[in-house]
């Protein structure tokens, strides 16, 4: 089944979800049909069933009988947010949510967080200005309680029914799903930290996530002789383009230049990532890989193409260092690794979001419900899922922390460039 909606590279990944709007009552029987349609798309196109513990023909036989008695657009999108939970996967959402819905991650997230091997859910990363960080949690610390529930209680609605068996990739995205939070519940987390327990509100006096703002699409500054560009999570935007040349242009004569795509969990579009790669480069370039999973599964062939990149006017030449972390989503994972695999840029920091490939878009005939999920493998030129990225430089946050300054990522890259 052919994907409905835009095309492949030119979708925005992981927006904070629209509210529902009003609309006339459909039938159970459209509701069932949208069911199905919903089933039938992830099962011909979604790309990573092979690293999944999923078992998609029992989630239909589980969620099916709720499916049957579906009578309200507002209990449609609720069955179909249970449905994405059984694909672990936080490059697939709805367009769409709810008032009591969970938070995406990572764009509707402030801290990052996995298990350990001795099973302490142990926080890697925290977003910079918002809640979590604001009230003081840091890389390091381990999360005992979420709302006063235990960890190893608190993610048991973000483990999947059909799963074969629960591994740390199932574990780790439901630790994350209930660290986000739900849209209108403020959260408590209760953390350890050198032994002592203490209790944060990270969403206390405001939720901060449901209005994130910026100054501006970029923002650019000197420090000595190294320029500094951050984008402020605008690679969707086509105004970035300009906004980006412009930028660029006040740093052609700094000896070195740092690409912060730390704060882009809403990913992009590739007109804007291209235009971006292309101020760095001085002749034609292969940048990604693609593959297209659809089409081996309905015939057994295999489709793999590398996509190019073009050089623009005054390039910029001098050595760069790119900054990431677990908010560098999507096409600014995409940037990240097309950076690396071009060699030109040196790489500073955490692993990326992880996110799953390249989304398609889909809506339900009935409904109008809209939905994205990963229908295309994407590749580091080294033959590296761009998911399983990490970076040349890589930074260890909870090691590095405590003896460093308040920006690891951006001090190790300031000594290496200069």
């Amino acid at each position: 089944m052919r994907h409905l909606l835009g095309a492949t590279g030119l979708l925005l990944c992981l927006l904070l979800p629209r509210a529902l709007p009003a609309q006339a009552k459909l039938t159970p029987q459209q509701y069932r049909a949208d069911f199905d349609f919903f089933w039938e798309v992830v099962r011909d196109n979604y790309a990573y069933f092979d690293k999944k513990q999923t078992d998609w023909n029992k989630a239909r036989q589980l969620y099916q009988p709720q499916a049957d008695t579906i009578s309200s657009r507002r209990a449609m999108v609720r069955l179909l947010e249970n449905m994405f939970v059984e694909l672990y996967d936080n490059h697939a959402s709805l367009s769409t949510n709810r008032f009591d819905s969970q938070r995406l991650v990572p764009s509707g997230s402030d801290l990052y967080a996995e298990f350990s091997a001795d099973g302490r859910a142990v926080v890697l990363d925290v977003r910079q200005h918002l809640g979590a960080e604001k009230v003081g949690i840091r890389p390091g610390m381990e999360i005992v309680s979420i709302n006063d529930v235990p960890v190893a209680q608190a993610i048991q609605p973000f483990i999947g029914k059909s799963l074969r068996r629960i591994d740390a990739g199932v574990r780790n995205y439901a630790l994350n799903a209930a660290l986000a939070g739900k849209h209108n519940v403020p959260r408590k987390l209760t953390v350890k930290a050198a032994g002592t327990v203490k209790e944060y509100l990270p969403d206390q006096p405001m939720m901060l996530q449901e209005d994130v703002r910026y100054n501006g699409l970029v923002e650019t500054r000197l420090l000595g002789k190294v320029g500094y560009v951050k984008i402020n999570n605008s690679l969707s935007n086509n105004g970035l383009i300009q906004a980006f040349d412009s930028a660029l242009t006040r740093m052609q004569q700094t000896s070195a230049l740092m690409l912060d795509l730390r704060d882009t969990p809403n990913g992009g579009n590739t007109t804007v990532a291209r235009a971006i790669l292309g101020r760095f480069i001085t002749k034609e370039q292969a940048y990604q890989e693609h593959e297209l999973v659809a089409e081996e599964r309905s015939y057994g062939v295999k489709r793999k193409w590398r996509e190019l990149v073009s050089p623009r006017p005054k390039p910029y030449e001098r050595p760069v260092a790119v900054l990431v972390n677990h908010w560098t989503a999507s096409m600014g994972e995409g940037i990240t690794i097309a950076f690396d695999a071009m060699q030109r840029a040196t790489v500073v920091g955490t692993k990326l979001a992880k996110l799953n490939g390249a989304i398609y878009s889909y809506k339900l005939p009935n409904s109008g419900i809209g939905f994205s999920l990963p229908a295309e493998k994407l590749y580091h030129l080294n033959g590296t899922l761009r998911e399983n990225y990490r970076p040349r430089m890589f930074i260890d946050l909870g090691k590095a922390n405590a003896a460093s300054g308040p920006d690891v990522i951006l001090d190790t890259a300031l000594r290496l460039l200069r």
